[in-house]
């Protein structure tokens, strides 16, 4: 279960406001904790009724103990009522697991709180922390900046039409150089992550079942979202972080064995359904792209401080690649159903003028722990509790290769290179800026 019930009972007003504050029902609070109150009380009775089978079954043992006839009318009439607290005990057992069923699934209709320091509100009550870089254009006064399209149809770096023959629209594909700096980021951040911060790198599956999926919560916030591989009852995965994640479900992890940090590179697949309009054009809005995700397990009095550490982390990335951006706090009404605090980095892009999000880096607390029942044994012989997951991009590509392109872009039409891919591209160098 996401919230934990006795939480729910002890907090409800709390949860109930954090509900609203995110942009859902309230009222699921009020139904969870009505439908458990009947499951204790059904629980209750049939708890009652089997200590009374038992207490009949005593008295059938004592009677013919005490030289009963076992088909006498005494032992007759305590069986007879024995066989019928055996059916009502059966009737009421299968309207508790029922009830039970109905429970689990409003308890993962509940969403997480947000921490108190998250502003309440929408969008426009999310809060701008701090920038880095001038997103002031490079190029010379009056040079008007392209959109990365137009740069990348120019240089030959990726077809979406072809994409869209293949698979529909929404599947780039990346040729050429465009493919080499596909590799050549994804090579970047993993190798900065496992060398530089000490992360264990993870190649995941690209497929995950309904469990992994509504453990970390894709099921059932985010179900319509996902591709679904009908036949075998498996999804595309939107992000690593659902099968990484997920590589703990059901474990109890000693102390000694945290923080236990994870770098993993996946393709990612979501359906973007509704998703249209002129900040859709090019690669800002697909179907299909690649991402480094990073992903913490922690002890939940070290979960604050791992989530500015994460974020810094993020932020390192685009600081190295020479791409003005933006740290943002997001605002109740504007972060996910399953997190408790969430940053976004944005990155500015001169030829959309736009911040493009290419990060965000969230605490779930216990919220995922809970779903996925993975635990921490404080110390040897202690009682095990929940800890806290946390996770963020480091960094999602699509965004970030068109942010390349309208950043570094020349006023000739060619493309300079982040001095950090350089290395990495090495001949490819002529054929980017060719």
């Amino acid at each position: 279960m996401s919230v934990g019930l006795q939480r729910l009972r002890e907090d409800r007003e709390r949860i109930r406001q954090g509900a609203s504050d995110k942009g859902e029902d309230p009222s699921v609070v009020d139904r969870a904790l009505a439908l458990d109150e009947r499951v204790r009380t059904s629980r209750g009775e049939s708890d009652r009724l089997k200590g009374e089978r038992k207490g009949a079954s005593r008295r059938i043992e004592l009677a013919i103990r005490d030289g009963g006839d076992p088909r006498g009318p005494e032992v007759a009439e305590i069986r007879a009522a024995s066989t019928e607290i055996g059916r009502r005990i059966d009737v009421l057992d299968g309207e508790l697991a029922g009830m039970e069923a109905e429970l689990e699934e409003l308890l993962l209709r509940i969403p997480n709180p947000a921490d108190p320091d998250v502003p309440v509100g929408g969008v426009e009550a999310s809060a701008i922390l701090r920038t880095w870089g001038d997103p002031a254009p490079r190029a010379a006064e009056g040079w008007q900046r392209r959109p990365h399209w137009e740069v990348a149809d120019r240089l030959g770096l990726f077809d979406l039409a072809g994409g869209a023959k293949v698979a529909g629209s929404g599947f780039p594909v990346y040729r050429g150089a465009g493919a080499a700096l596909q590799r050549a980021l994804i090579d970047l951040f993993l190798d900065l992550h496992t060398r530089e911060h000490a992360m264990v790198e993870i190649w995941p599956p690209a497929v995950v079942n309904e469990a992994s999926a509504r453990g970390t919560g894709q099921i059932p916030d985010k179900e319509d979202q996902m591709y679904a591989v009908g036949r075998d009852g498996l999804y595309l995965v939107p992000t690593a972080e659902v099968p990484v994640t997920n590589l703990h479900r059901d474990e109890i992890i000693e102390a000694a064995r945290l923080p236990i940090r994870y770098v993993a590179y996946s393709p990612c697949f979501r359906r973007e359904a509704g998703a249209a309009g002129a900040r859709t054009r090019g690669i800002l809005r697909v179907h299909q792209f690649d991402k480094v995700e990073m992903v913490c397990f922690e002890r939940p009095a070290d979960s604050g401080e791992t989530l500015e550490w994460l974020t810094a982390r993020a932020e390192r990335c685009l600081q190295l690649l020479g791409l003005p951006y933006r740290v943002k706090l997001l605002a109740t009404g504007d972060m996910g159903f399953v997190q408790a605090k969430t940053y976004d980095l944005e990155v500015w892009a001169p030829g959309v003028e736009d911040w493009l999000e290419v990060s965000s880096v969230s605490n779930f607390r216990d919220y995922q722990a809970r779903r996925m029942d993975i635990r921490w044994r404080p110390e040897a012989g202690a009682r095990a509790e929940h800890l806290h997951t946390l996770n963020g991009s480091g960094l999602a590509l699509a965004r970030t290769v068109a942010a390349i392109l309208e950043v570094y872009q020349l006023e000739d039409g060619s493309l300079d290179v982040p001095e950090v891919l350089r290395p990495r591209l090495g001949a490819r160098l002529t054929a980017l800026t060719g």
